[in-house]
């Protein structure tokens, strides 16, 4: 298998989606790093230039240089992404 992926959870104080999100990420033994844009505003400037959105959760999965970030509120959508993750950047 290849390399691990990197998991980004891009999130805030009482946000119950974000809470879930990572729920899911440690039920399926995923290591993931948390940024926390509470209090910071700055980090959701970050996020409006990346991706156009200021809102958490936002998730970025991926490896070395490639990644796909998951803007959309959902578990089904961030199960979309890592399923691709492992159908082609795991599997390289």
């Amino acid at each position: 298998m290849g390399k691990e992926l990197s998991v980004v959870v891009w999130s805030k104080e009482g946000c119950h989606y974000c809470a879930e999100v990572k729920q899911y990420l440690k039920d399926k033994g995923f290591k993931y790093e948390t940024i926390d844009v509470t209090h910071h505003d700055e980090r959701r400037d970050i996020l409006q230039v990346k991706y156009g959105v200021r809102h958490v959760p936002v998730i970025e999965i991926g490896q070395g240089e490639v990644y796909e970030a998951v803007t959309k509120v959902g578990i089904e959508h961030l199960e979309k992404v890592l399923e691709k993750a492992y159908e082609g950047w795991i599997l390289r």
